[in-house]
C-alpha cells in the first residue's frame, strides 16, 4: 500500500525547513538549511526546490500529493502571494504558490507561519478535539493564529489575528512596528530578556549572568534561573506572567476559544507562570471566559510543518484556495512577476 504525504515547508528568516508529513501528523523525513534571506526570492525559492528534493530522497517510496508552505507575513493566502515579509529581503508581492506549483509540479497552499502552527496544534496537538483555539507563540516576538469552528481566521488579505501588535498599555519600550505598548514589546521573550539585562550587569555574580556566561541574558535564562529558585528571576517571571495574563484576557474576550495554546521558547516556563497567569485572568476576565484552559503547545518546533501539511492533506475548509472568495487582491501580479 502506497503511503501518501504532503511536502511541508517552513520558510523562516533564519532557517528553511522541510518535511514529509502523513495524515496522522507524523514526520517521515526532515531536513533544514540556513535561509539565504538577504539574497532575494529567486535564491530562496531555489533553496526550497533543493530541500524538497532532499527530503523526498530520504523517503522515495512516499507519494507526495501536494505542498503546504508556512511563511512569514504579511501574505495573501487566498492568492498565494508573499506581500512583503520583513525578514526576507526583496520579497515584495511574490506569487510564491504559483512559482512553486510550476517548479515542483504539485498543488501548493500558502499560509502565514503562525496560522500554520495554530492549525497543527488544533489538528494534532494541544488543541486536538476542540472546535476553536487561539495559539500564541512567545519567543523573540509574539505571534499567533486563531482557529474558529475548524477554520483558520484569515480576515482581510489574510491579516487577521496579528496578536503581537495588540496594544495592552500606553507605556514601556517602543515596538519594532513603531508603536508604544504592543503585547510583543511588553511580554515577548526579548522584552523579558531586556528587563533581566537592565536588572543585572556582567560579572555581578548573579545567577542570571552566570547562566548567560556574563553575556546578554535571554528570556530562556530567566526561566532556567527561576527553576533554580533565584529570587530575581522569580520576580521577573511573575511580571512576565502578569503581562501575559493581560494579553490572554484580551484574546479570550475577542475570540472565545475552547482552549488557549502557548508555544515558543518562553512556554517552557508556562508551569511556573501558570498561577499568576490564571490569577490575572480571574481578576480581569468576565466570568464566562475564566474557565478556558491555558495549556502548553505539544508539537514544539514542528507545529508549523504539521499545520502546513494539513492544508494539503485535509479538504475540510482549511484550504484557503478553496474558500469562497472574490477576485484576488493582486490580480496582475502573477502575470508580471518573472520568478
Amino acid at each position: 500500500m502506497t503511503t501518501e504525504a504532503a511536502l511541508a515547508i517552513d520558510l523562516g528568516g533564519t532557517e528553511l525547513r522541510a518535511a514529509l508529513v502523513d495524515r496522522d501528523g507524523k514526520i517521515l523525513a526532515f531536513s533544514a538549511v540556513p535561509t539565504q534571506a538577504q539574497a532575494g526570492p529567486d535564491v530562496v525559492i531555489g533553496q526550497i526546490e533543493a530541500l524538497a528534493a532532499t527530503v523526498h530522497a530520504e523517503a522515495p517510496a512516499i507519494t507526495v500529493v501536494g505542498v503546504g508552505v508556512g511563511a512569514p507575513g504579511p501574505l495573501d493566502p487566498l492568492a498565494g502571494i508573499a506581500v512583503g515579509p520583513p525578514t526576507l529581503a526583496g520579497w515584495q508581492d511574490v506569487p510564491l504558490a504559483d512559482i512553486l506549483e510550476r517548479r515542483l509540479g504539485l498543488p501548493v497552499r500558502l499560509e502565514n507561519d503562525a496560522n500554520a502552527a495554530a492549525l497543527g496544534e488544533w489538528r494534532f496537538g494541544a488543541g486536538h478535539g476542540a472546535r476553536s483555539l487561539v495559539f500564541v507563540t512567545v519567543s523573540t516576538g509574539i505571534g499567533g493564529g486563531v482557529v474558529v469552528d475548524g477554520r483558520i481566521l484569515h480576515g482581510r488579505r489574510g491579516l487577521a489575528a496579528e496578536i503581537g501588535h495588540m496594544t495592552i498599555t500606553n507605556e514601556g519600550e517602543r515596538c519594532v512596528c513603531g508603536v508604544v505598548g504592543c503585547f510583543e514589546a511588553i511580554a515577548s521573550g526579548t522584552a523579558l530578556g531586556r528587563r533581566a539585562n537592565a536588572a543585572t550587569s556582567a560579572f555581578d555574580g548573579s545567577t542570571l549572568r552566570r547562566l548567560s556566561a556574563n553575556a546578554e541574558v535571554t528570556g530562556r535564562h530567566v526561566v532556567e534561573a527561576a527553576r533554580l529558585e533565584d529570587d530575581l528571576a522569580v520576580a521577573l517571571l511573575e511580571e512576565e506572567a502578569r503581562w501575559l495574563g493581560v494579553g490572554f484576557t484580551n484574546l479570550l474576550h475577542l475570540y472565545s476559544p475552547d482552549v488557549l495554546v502557548v508555544g515558543g521558547g518562553i512556554a517552557n516556563g508556562l508551569d511556573l507562570m501558570a498561577p499568576v497567569i490564571e490569577a490575572t485572568i480571574r481578576q480581569r476576565a468576565m466570568r464566562a471566559y475564566r474557565d478556558v484552559p491555558v495549556v502548553e503547545a505539544q508539537l514544539g518546533r514542528h507545529a508549523g510543518l504539521v499545520g502546513a501539511a494539513s492544508l494539503v492533506l485535509f479538504d475540510d475548509g482549511n484550504l484557503a484556495a478553496r474558500m469562497p472568495v472574490g477576485p484576488s487582491t493582486y490580480p496582475d501580479i502573477r502575470r508580471d512577476f518573472k520568478g
